[in-house]
């Protein structure tokens, strides 16, 4: 028995994708599915509304909460109001799933011990020559490659929910809850989901600096969870082997990493620069 908690915002030509992956899952014999409309002006809310069929005829069940701008965070928090399981998938809306992806990570959550999963990150294939450079760099950095990164998708058991209250009003709320998680507590199942790069070089970095900022903000607000970080970084030597293998991606990499740390983040809002 699975929530699984899908926060969107203008999500309207991804949430068709999104919801056909999700209800196309191998398993949980029991899901609740919970669609977060956040402050959306397009047709988000009832696009996702015309799978409520579609997961009733499986045996899911499908909310679909069209509410006022609140935040990410807040549509987090408004879905876990309402959801009916402990066990919680929390998942971007332009995230695809693989078929098996839910039913390894209930397998793995199924223990009275606190347990953070998620699968293999893809990244999704782009459409412009920035991102496309940019992911060939990101896509082998230690973030990505080690550990259980969870972006676009982690989820926790009922012990592991417990780690924390209410999502705090912050940037990186996937920073958060798997920084709550020492590295032993984190699983990484086979299955995996594809998960896309924004598009265009000032669009990453737009990203990238609200990236480095959410991290930022974790750091001074939560300073204990730090003790659960894991995190490795590229050593000189591997980035020079990477820029002499892929001069051209390692050069946009570098020029959106030079930018950011010239330019901070400014604010708070929620947004992915598309």
């Amino acid at each position: 028995m699975l929530s699984i908690i899908i926060p969107a915002h203008n999500e309207a030509e991804r949430i068709d994708a999104c919801l056909q992956s999700v209800l196309s899952s191998s398993g949980p014999k029991q899901a609740q599915v919970i669609v977060v409309a956040n402050g959306c002006d397009d047709e988000t809310a009832p696009l996702a509304q015309m799978y409520q069929g579609v997961a009733e005829d499986r045996g899911w069940h499908l909310d679909v909460l069209d509410m006022p701008a609140i935040g990410k965070p807040g549509a987090l928090n408004q879905g876990d109001h309402i959801a009916h399981f402990p066990m919680r998938t929390y998942l971007d809306a332009d995230v695809v799933v693989d078929r098996d992806l839910f039913a390894q990570i209930c397998a793995v959550l199924n223990t009275k011990e606190p347990r953070y999963a998620s699968g293999q990150l893809r990244l999704a294939p782009a459409k412009s020559w920035a991102t496309r450079a940019y992911a060939r760099i990101y896509q082998r950095v230690p973030f990505i490659t080690d550990g259980v990164p969870g972006a676009g998708l982690f989820a926790v058991n009922g012990a592991g929910r417990h780690s924390w209250v209410l999502f705090p009003k912050i940037i990186a709320d996937d920073t958060y809850v798997r920084l709550s998680f020492p590295p032993e507590q984190r699983i990484a199942v086979p299955a995996g989901y594809d998960w896309p790069l924004v598009e265009g070089f000032r669009a990453l970095v737009k990203v990238r600096r609200r990236q480095n900022a959410g991290v930022a903000e974790v750091v001074e607000k939560f300073p204990y969870l730090l003790e659960n970080d894991d995190k490795h970084t590229l050593s000189l030597w591997q980035k020079l082997r990477m820029g002499l293998r892929d001069p051209l991606g390692m050069l946009v990499y570098g020029a959106v990493a030079v930018i950011v740390k010239l330019t901070p983040q400014k604010d708070g809002s929620w947004g992915r620069g598309r």
